[in-house]
């Protein structure tokens, strides 16, 4: 099973591609740890990104749409994969499904205000590096991890003026793609607002895994 997740930032995917990995091992790819993977293994693909992203560019699709063919050739995406964050633009979509025709793309619906509720509530363990929210997964201690005791921060790209940014590129880069997808009848919509077991039962339900 072929899939794409693809929603605004903060919708869930992440989290939801590790839970069905857990369920059905359909392994998650995702490009910034495609990105960061080859430049820490200095392949060539990684030298290459990482010479373009030192020099503050923005990644080629070509390049990209590389790095992503090379890792679904691996063992683990023998039955499957979740491609998570790719394909950010219409480009990237058009150009995979003529070469890895993809099964369904499931869209992760969710409104504006709802992402910047959970993103903007998110804190970051500055020691251990456990994740927590001010409303939904608070911790014991206002400001302190329950894990080890150090402080918690917001990380900068869940500043309020960073999620705007982020949901403003959301929109105009990656949103196209529901037009896409639909147009080629793979588009499968989830409401992502709900909590993550309800949203799992949902793809198990349309997708039949």
């Amino acid at each position: 099973m072929q899939l794409v997740f693809f929603g605004a930032p903060g919708a869930g995917k992440g989290t939801i591609a590790k839970k069905l990995f857990e369920k059905y091992k359909i392994p998650q790819i995702s490009t910034g740890d495609l990105f960061r993977a080859n430049i820490k293994n200095e392949t060539e693909l990684g030298k290459k990104v990482k010479s373009i992203l030192d020099n503050g560019q923005l990644v080629p699709d070509e390049v990209t749409i590389a790095m992503v063919n090379d890792r679904i050739k691996d063992d683990d995406c023998k039955n499957g994969y979740i491609l998570d964050g790719f394909p950010r633009t219409i480009v990237q979509a058009e150009a995979f499904e003529k070469t890895n025709p993809i099964d369904a793309a499931v869209y992760f619906d969710i409104t504006d205000d709802e992402v910047k509720g959970r993103l903007g509530g998110r804190r970051v363990c500055s020691g251990c590096g456990a994740i927590y929210h001010i409303k939904n997964n608070p911790p014991k201690q206002d400001g302190i991890c329950d894990k080890c005791g150090k402080e918690l921060l917001i990380r900068p790209d869940d500043a309020v003026e960073a999620i705007e940014k982020r949901l403003v590129v959301y929109h105009e880069q990656t949103e196209p793609l529901i037009g896409f997808y639909k147009n080629i009848n793979k588009m499968i919509t989830i409401d992502a607002s709900l909590a993550p077991e309800k949203v799992v039962e949902q793809i198990e339900k349309q997708i039949k895994l």
